[in-house]
């Protein structure tokens, strides 16, 4: 079962134990609001696949504003804005940019998912989440607050 930890807002900084708290990922996706890309060695130096979308405060031009992945036989739309509506054949929207965690499914089955922030919360604890998959199974959205 892939176990990916998704994360966003960093901002250009972190807790210092965040990079060995997501050891044993799979991979690691960010939602954007890096800032300045070295904020990423730490995580880079895990040596698994990391995914970053350009959030509002993001000017590296190598990182897309959305993605979209196949996992599983899961479709996930990656963007740091959450968009309006979810992108044709998205089953699960993954977002930052509110600092709000988040985990809603909309009237049309479209799951929602924020991990909420690293580095300045609105309304709850600094966190990220695992998001972890397997064929033929709902996906496992767990927070961790730090």
């Amino acid at each position: 079962m892939p176990r990916i930890a998704v994360f966003s807002d960093t901002h250009d900084h972190f807790p210092a134990n965040l990079p060995g708290l997501m050891r044993g990922a799979d991979e690691l996706w960010h939602l954007g609001d890096v800032c300045d890309p070295d904020t990423l060695d730490d995580f880079l130096a895990l040596g698994v696949p990391l995914t970053v979308v350009q959030g509002n405060c993001d000017a590296e031009p190598s990182w897309p504003l959305r993605r979209r992945l196949e996992r599983c036989g899961h479709v996930f739309h990656l963007e740091h804005i959450p968009p309006r509506h979810a992108p044709p054949g998205a089953r699960f929207v993954l977002h930052g940019h509110t600092h709000v965690p988040r985990d809603e499914t909309d009237p049309l089955g479209v799951r929602w998912l924020n991990p909420g922030c690293i580095t300045a919360p609105r309304g709850a604890g600094r966190s990220f989440a695992w998001l972890e998959l397997a064929a033929g199974e709902e996906p496992r959205w767990q927070p961790v607050w730090l």
